[in-house]
Formats: structure tokens, sequence, C-alpha cells
């Protein structure tokens, strides 16, 4: 994984950009009931490299299980939390290369 560095906090404008992406996309990871593995994080790390911004999808967690796997993920990741919304959480990173232009 890459080396970690702090990352600006989203405004709401570029919050709300990338929840209005992020609508149409489908989950490309699955956190089921093996939890946060290594092997998760990589496939999670490969996904935000290739598209910046995805959708996971937590089978059978709480809420506060959830937001506890979103921060942490965050925080390992170095990227950003979008939206947490039932079992979907949205994640957002910026490549070195940007695609998307967020609003500033």
């Amino acid at each position: 994984m890459s080396p970690h560095t702090q990352m600006l906090a989203l405004t709401s404008a570029q919050r709300r950009f990338l929840r209005a992406r992020a609508h149409g996309l489908a989950p490309v990871v699955l956190l089921g009931a093996a939890g946060l593995s290594e092997a998760v994080l990589r496939e999670i790390d490969a996904n935000l490299k290739a598209h910046e911004l995805i959708k996971i999808k937590v089978a059978g967690e709480d809420r506060d299980m959830r937001a506890h796997l979103l921060e942490t993920i965050c925080q390992t990741l170095n990227a950003q939390a979008v939206q947490h919304i039932g079992k979907i959480l949205v994640i957002y990173r910026p490549a070195t290369k940007p695609r998307l232009a967020l609003p500033a």
C-alpha cells in the first residue's frame, strides 16, 4: 500500500458532488463475515487506485460497527468517507493524476 500522508477534509460541496457521482455506482467490494482483513484492505486499495470513488457493501454488521469499519478503512488507506447510508459505504481517494475534478 502507498505511504500514508494526511489528506484535507472534503468540503460539503465536494461531498455533495461525490455523493451525486456515486449514486449510480455498484458496490465493488463486499465486506462479509470474515471482516476487515488485509486481503479486503488490499482489494479496497486497488479499487480506489482504479476508480477514486467506490462503494463498499457491508453484510451483517450493526450501524456502529459499520461506522467503525468506515473510519478504519479511511485511516488505513488515507481515503475520505463520503457517505454511510444503510449497509453501503462510499469512499473517495484522489488518484495520483485525479480523474474527478472536485468543486472548490
